[in-house]
């Protein structure tokens, strides 16, 4: 449950605001949202925050940022993604509408269905599966039951090694992209 917020943009990183700050609105948690999850660290906070439009992550670097709390936006890559997020956190702790998240931020529903097959392929073969377990699972080919012979050239067997080939790289940090919005 715990993320790195220098990754991933969506995360909206607070801190205590300076104490020559004297009206800072508390965070409500009853106005911005249903808590999905909540770690409490020796220092910090993580949060979830569900959504409709898309859930909220926070991360709060002291208990204090509850009560007076401000917004670190890094000047990384991802600022304009980051202020997008902050703007969005700052309309629903007024109890405005949201919009939903930035689209870098989104996945589409083809993307969505691209990487269920991937960790799918991906398990089915950590598993012990084969080229053809993955095609029956994943593409419910009917290439998968040829002779060796021919299922060597299918389209189906092809389709898998790419699968397996794109869930390796997604495992072993190609993720990391989706969390950064690319």
């Amino acid at each position: 449950m715990v993320w790195r917020p220098e990754v991933s943009p969506a995360t909206l990183i607070l801190t205590p605001a300076p104490s020559d700050f004297a009206i800072v609105t508390p965070i409500n948690p009853v106005v911005l949202g249903t808590i999905l999850a909540r770690h409490d660290a020796e220092d910090d906070m993580w949060l979830v925050i569900g959504d409709v439009a898309g859930d909220l992550y926070l991360r709060l670097l002291s208990p204090l940022a509850i009560g007076k709390p401000a917004v670190l936006l890094p000047m990384d890559d991802a600022a304009e993604l980051r202020l997008d997020v902050a703007l969005r956190f700052f309309r629903r702790q007024r109890g405005q509408r949201v919009g939903l998240l930035p689209r870098a931020l989104q996945l589409t529903p083809l993307q969505r269905a691209r990487q269920m097959q991937l960790l799918l392929a991906f398990d089915i073969h950590e598993a012990g599966g084969t080229t053809r377990d993955i095609a029956i699972a994943v593409n419910r080919s009917w290439q998968a039951a040829l002779p060796a012979v021919e299922w060597r050239n299918t389209a189906a067997r092809r389709h898998v090694e790419r699968l397996l080939l794109d869930a390796r790289n997604r495992v072993s940090g190609g993720y990391l992209d989706f969390l950064r919005g690319r």
